[in-house]
């Protein structure tokens, strides 16, 4: 099978309010980045992805007030609706199909412009549970709950993660968060629903990505130093959180493990060189950590505590600062993987991982990680 790699990436600064700019406005400035970063001009690109979400955009068939802005214009054009990891893995195999040699995908979202709490209410059945008044962070609290019960995780370890997240972001330009807190910090920050803190969750921004895939002709054709992409899957669980352990995430163990076997990964304790996961709170980065075997069952708490995932530590997790520090919905796993190129192309600058030249990236779609997509890139062919 042709492999193929990925050749661009543009990002727009994430913001709490871009107040001034249209989707399309963001969308613009993302794809015109990561042309110029491809050394590629729109008439290079053979279709364009766009992933989107109606609920978070208020209007329906949100996908196509991005199209053109995203160089649709007479060229073929689909749309996903979910996180921009799904959007990148259809745009992978439309790359590979042999019908298009070049992708160009997008993901966006203006959370400034919504109501979280009603659209992540949406989402759950109209009979049971919607009635109930439940949402993302309530579910996730539960979630959370969950975990520390089975793995006694503390709330100490939690609050770590924010800590290095959003210390970390303090070296990255375009995240919206970067600050320097302690634990205590965290800890006594507003309680938002019972275990989780307000520096435990991650804020809903505005932020656009682009990202452009290349089958291996194509990609050795444009400058620059192509990421290749050698395992991706994504596997989904049940709808309703009743019928899954919520305290495991099962279809992310299954997403990662196929993603390995592509890539030929044995062991990703030890293969993998950094990593970047969809930390849209502080407990999933350790729950989707030991579900996608970076770190043992139950252990990742103590593993945050020592400093394994600092950005000089044994397996730097998160080094732009994560969702944590700035989260557009729909956008936030496309940029994940936008930031795992730029740290094997040793282009991160001041929170560059050093010899970096395997990479996660992670997104997720649904309720406390019904769905997940898991990505290996590599910096040689």
């Amino acid at each position: 099978m042709e492999r193929a790699a990925i050749i661009g990436v543009g990002m727009t600064k994430i913001e709490a309010n871009k107040v001034r700019e249209t989707f399309a406005d963001m969308a613009w400035e993302a794809v015109n980045k990561a042309l110029d970063d491809a050394g590629m001009g729109i008439e290079d690109i053979d279709n364009v992805v766009t992933t989107s979400n109606d609920f978070w955009d208020g209007r329906t068939i949100s996908c196509m007030a991005v199209g053109d802005a995203s160089g649709a214009r007479a060229k073929n054009v689909s749309c996903v609706e979910g996180d921009g990891t799904f959007g990148a893995f259809y745009g992978l195999s439309r790359a590979l199909s042999g019908s298009y040699g070049t992708t160009l995908v997008t993901a966006h979202s203006k959370g400034s412009e919504s109501v979280s709490s009603l659209i992540t209410n949406a989402a759950f059945d109209p009979i049971y549970e919607r009635a109930l008044g439940m949402d993302m962070v309530s579910a996730s609290a539960m979630q959370a709950t969950a975990y520390m019960h089975r793995t006694g995780t503390t709330k100490e370890q939690m609050a770590m993660v924010s800590v290095k997240n959003h210390g970390n972001a303090l070296m990255n330009p375009l995240a919206q968060l970067p600050m320097r807190i302690s634990v205590d910090d965290v800890l006594s920050s507003e309680m938002i629903a019972e275990p989780l803190h307000k520096l435990d969750c991650s804020p809903v921004s505005d932020g656009c990505c682009a990202v452009i895939i290349a089958n291996e002709s194509r990609a050795q054709k444009y400058r620059g130093k192509p990421v290749w992409i050698k395992g991706v899957s994504f596997m989904s669980n049940a709808y309703f959180l009743g019928d899954r352990d919520i305290s495991r995430a099962l279809s992310l163990t299954s997403a990662a493990k196929k993603a390995y076997d592509m890539a030929g990964i044995k062991d990703p304790k030890k293969e993998i060189n950094v990593a970047e996961v969809y930390d849209a709170f502080t407990y999933q980065e350790l729950l989707w950590l030991e579900a996608m075997g970076l770190d043992d069952d139950g252990k990742a708490g103590a593993s945050v505590e020592k400093g394994k995932f600092n950005l000089r530590g044994e397996l730097p997790v998160n080094p732009s600062g994560g969702l944590l520090s700035g989260h557009p919905v729909i956008a936030a796993g496309l940029i994940r993987i936008a930031e795992a190129v730029k740290q094997l192309r040793g282009e991160a600058g001041e929170y560059q991982v050093d010899g970096a030249a395997k990479a996660v990236a992670h997104g997720v779609n649904g309720l406390c990680g019904q769905s997940h997509c898991v990505w290996v890139l590599d910096r040689n062919k």
